[in-house]
């Protein structure tokens, strides 16, 4: 057994070390990100490596393919944030126009039907190889993950509060793909996600509307 391999058996149920501490960083990540911290960009990209090691144990090529992604954002968040905290100035954060809403709206609809796609005559999606009409519906979840956590990522590294309300879209779906694909913690995980992330919309979104009462009275 090699060390991407390694695990325990909790409740006859075998833990990868990859999938357990790979998601421990995920989940330092979100904390880091409520705090808007600039540690949760390294702090992601060293996740998505260990995801990485784990969905490529587990067989599961999409989930792989978004771990390269994440790891791809995790360096363009970082570049962002840097410019946005330079000399010591606090992140700016705002929620998106309705432009960019619309954008993001139509990014996730036409990235997750074109993605589904891909995966499904590439079969790089598990689902791609099961019995149909279930085929179809495992392909569409794990393409509408993959776009969707692209999307909330990249508005996350512009300081979007959408990104939140983003991967609670997100986290609806692959809370049930990740327990139905055999990744317990990663199932896990995704709940407290879940709660998270709404604890982290609110807290943005009551910085935001608090800067906005203070700006007009500075410029009194």
């Amino acid at each position: 057994m090699n060390w991407a391999e390694a695990g325990f058996h909790l409740f006859g149920v075998k833990v990868l070390w990859t999938d357990l501490v790979g998601n421990a960083a995920a989940l330092a990540t979100v904390l880091l990100a409520i705090r808007k911290s600039i540690w949760t960009w390294p702090v992601q990209l060293t996740g998505s490596v260990l995801l990485l090691v784990a969905s490529v144990s587990a067989q599961l090529t999409g989930n792989a393919l978004k771990q390269v992604m994440f790891g791809v954002l995790a360096v363009y968040g970082w570049w962002k944030w840097s410019r946005g905290t330079a000399g010591g100035q606090e992140l700016a954060v705002r929620p998106a126009t309705p432009r960019e809403r619309l954008g993001l709206v139509a990014a996730m609809l036409a990235g997750t039907a074109l993605v589904g796609v891909l995966f499904f005559v590439t079969g790089l999606s598990w689902g791609a190889h099961a019995p149909l009409p279930d085929g179809y519906f495992l392909v569409a979840a794990d393409a509408y993950i993959f776009v969707g956590s692209a999307v909330a990522t990249w508005a996350q590294g512009r300081a979007l509060v959408d990104f939140w309300i983003i991967w609670v879209a997100v986290d609806l779906v692959g809370v049930p793909l990740a327990f139905s694909s055999g990744l317990v913690v990663s199932g896990a995980v995704y709940g407290i996600f879940f709660v998270l992330v709404l604890i982290g919309f609110a807290n943005w979104l009551k910085e935001y509307r608090s800067q906005a009462v203070l700006i007009p009275k500075e410029a009194v």
